[in-house]
């Protein structure tokens, strides 16, 4: 294989994130402190919510919101099976039980119209994932969640300043969750945060994440070790001043690639959703034949590096079939046989975007 020149991905840390650092350590509070609560106060007024409660990753954030909602043994969760597997693995970590359904084939996210067929007397819950930096559906999740009594979860962890209809994703369910994993729009290197209006939500995420205390050396419920550090807070609050220019080269690169890429036969462009502001975590095609791995080896042969997210639906993964899960969703295997991801980070430049262009239509001669 060739050297990869366009990665996928690139984590950009600046001066301002090191200098952020140095000062934490000279500090000597290096544990969950004051920067903590900075960034959380900061990031709460860039997504629209009222609290924020930080944590060690995504994943932890979103086992500690749904332990929050009462999400428990003998409940359900319906969600997307087309999703990082921490978005199934963490209602399980509850002993609650992941329902999937399908996904819209346009936008890839949990299709709304196939939610209601799942519902039972146990589902408590609607985890709706705004893949690739894309928000789902929400106003027909949200009438379909208050119709049934039901809690919705975001997982908001690729969609950091996505914005549904006027209103930033973080803010629009009970509760959601981001993720600062070094791939991410921003990072604090691993880290996660949650955000909601709801003050009871907000109070028992805290003491979740915090070994179920209420006070100091007083235990209520069994909880857990999941604080942030001041360190990565202070990574934090130096990429949170960038996030918004982060985004927009994101959405910049998005659309030159599909201005660019319209008409070449064999693939199809990321489709928006009207009034959905899309911050391109990943912009993924969509290849029309049989033949993704062809592809993928012309890409990376020329020096793009590629991504699949995802190849296995999260029900096909052995946890799951070991779990007795048997499903096979139309819309996800398509999905999961058919995506790329492609370079759109803020690092590359127009030049790079060229290139890639070029290589893809090349692949398309090639393989159509």
């Amino acid at each position: 294989m060739s050297e990869i020149k366009i990665p996928i991905a690139n984590p950009i840390i600046g001066e301002e994130e090191i200098k952020e650092v140095v000062e934490v350590l000279k500090s000597g509070f290096i544990a969950q402190g004051p920067k903590v609560a900075e960034f959380e106060e900061k990031f709460a007024d860039f997504v629209g919510a009222k609290y924020a409660i930080a944590t060690s990753s995504g994943t932890t954030a979103l086992h500690v919101a749904l332990l929050a909602c009462g999400i428990g043994e003998g409940d359900e969760v319906i969600t997307t099976p087309f999703s990082f597997a921490a978005t199934g693995n963490s209602i399980l970590y509850t002993g609650a039980k992941p329902v999937f359904v399908d996904i819209d084939k346009k936008t890839f996210n949990i299709d709304p119209n196939k939610i209601e067929e799942k519902i039972s007397k146990k589902t408590k819950a609607i985890m709706p994932v705004h893949l690739y930096g894309q928000a789902a559906d929400m106003d027909k999740i949200k009438e379909i969640a208050e119709k049934h009594d039901l809690y919705i979860i975001e997982d908001a962890a690729q969609a950091h300043g996505s914005i549904y209809k006027n209103t930033k994703v973080g803010s629009i369910g009970d509760i959601a969750c981001f993720s600062f994993y070094p791939t991410k729009n921003m990072t604090t290197s691993e880290g996660g945060i949650i955000t909601t209006n709801n003050k009871d939500l907000a109070e028992k995420s805290k003491i979740y994440r915090a070994h179920g205390e209420t006070k100091r050396y007083e235990h209520a419920v069994l909880g857990y070790n999941y604080r942030m550090t001041d360190i990565a807070a202070a990574i934090g609050l130096a990429q949170l001043k960038k996030i918004d220019d982060f985004n927009q080269k994101r959405i910049n690169n998005a659309n030159y690639l599909t201005t660019n890429l319209k008409g070449v036969e064999g693939i199809s462009t990321p489709k928006v959703l009207n009034g959905v502001k899309h911050v391109y975590h990943q912009y993924t095609i969509k290849i029309e034949k049989d033949n993704r791995d062809e592809w993928v080896s012309f890409l990376n042969d020329n020096g793009i590096g590629t991504g699949i997210h995802y190849p296995i639906p999260i029900y096909k993964q052995e946890l799951y079939i070991n779990l007795g899960y048997d499903e096979n969703l139309e819309e996800t295997e398509k999905a999961a046989s058919s995506v790329i991801s492609i370079p759109v980070h803020p690092s590359i430049s127009e030049k790079d975007l060229d290139t890639i262009i070029k290589v893809i239509k090349e692949a398309s001669n090639k393989f159509n």
